[in-house]
């Protein structure tokens, strides 16, 4: 089981995936906001997206799981 986790603290402001997509290494599957820059989360691993663990307006901290893949 592959996990994409984030790699800064701040708010979930778009998934750009959803479950049994696949994901490339390098895709973006979201987009976190904190301190009022909008950055992407890149895959570091290709797979089929299995589970997403957050959802707009979720606040995540560096670390935290995004997605499983398989």
């Amino acid at each position: 089981m592959k996990k994409i986790v984030s790699m800064m603290a701040g708010v979930v402001v778009e998934v750009l995936v959803k479950k049994d997509d696949a994901v490339t290494e390098g895709m973006d599957v979201a987009i976190l906001e904190s301190m009022k820059m909008q950055l992407p989360v890149a895959s570091e691993v290709t797979g089929t997206v299995e589970e997403v663990k957050v959802a707009v307006s979720d606040f995540v901290n560096e670390g935290d799981v995004i997605m499983v893949l398989n």
